[in-house]
């Protein structure tokens, strides 16, 4: 970030926890291997050697029933075990991250922003033009009218998480509301909530 050859600049994008766990359970199958190696970037960057103080152990989002007395997950089960432990890492990386760039020099103020996906799909030519004028850039129209088309599509696409195509994103914003039940929502907002707190989710 400091080395003057690259102005290398850093768009940090964020989603309502919520929603971002609705997609991946949607996805569960498609996400199982990429949700347990992020389970095992916790573990490799635990520190090692004895803790100064003892921790309460953390809670997986875990799907309702999942668990009992301590027995291993169903297999049935298996995916969203591992699903909403990843998110749970997710959120406290985000939270690292956030406090990072609260606390940060100015020299590296300047290179990183960060953008909420609700922000862009609400208000899709305004965060455009914030994002290149960040990156110094020019705004060419043609992209302008293509970030409108993309996010003011005719339908939104809940059945197919990763198509890329022209869909109503601001379904997307409050899809979770309607699929997640309230125990997944609760074990969402005590996971993520300090970052939840600091997005002004």
């Amino acid at each position: 970030l400091r080395e003057p050859g690259l102005n290398l600049r850093v768009v940090q994008l964020f989603r309502d926890p919520r929603a971002v766990h609705n997609s991946r359970l949607k996805a569960r199958q498609a996400l199982l291997r990429e949700s347990i190696q992020v389970l095992r970037s916790r573990h490799r960057a635990e520190p090692r050697g004895p803790p100064r103080h003892q921790q309460p152990p953390q809670q997986l989002l875990l799907p309702p029933g999942l668990l009992g007395g301590g027995r291993a997950p169903q297999p049935q089960h298996r995916a969203e075990f591992f699903l909403g432990g990843a998110l749970e890492v997710i959120c406290q990386a985000w939270l690292r991250d956030l406090l990072l760039a609260r606390r940060a020099p100015a020299w590296l103020r300047h290179r990183y922003t960060q953008l909420r996906y609700e922000d862009l799909v609400r208000e899709p030519r305004a965060q455009l033009r914030r994002l290149l004028r960040f990156a110094g850039l020019p705004v060419p129209p043609a992209l302008e009218d293509f970030v409108l088309n993309m996010t003011r599509g005719a339908a939104y696409s809940s059945d197919r998480p990763f198509l890329i195509s022209a869909r109503d994103a601001r379904e997307a914003i409050h899809a979770w509301r309607e699929r997640l039940s309230r125990q997944q929502v609760r074990q969402v907002e005590d996971a993520c909530g300090e970052a939840m707190s600091l997005l002004a989710y």
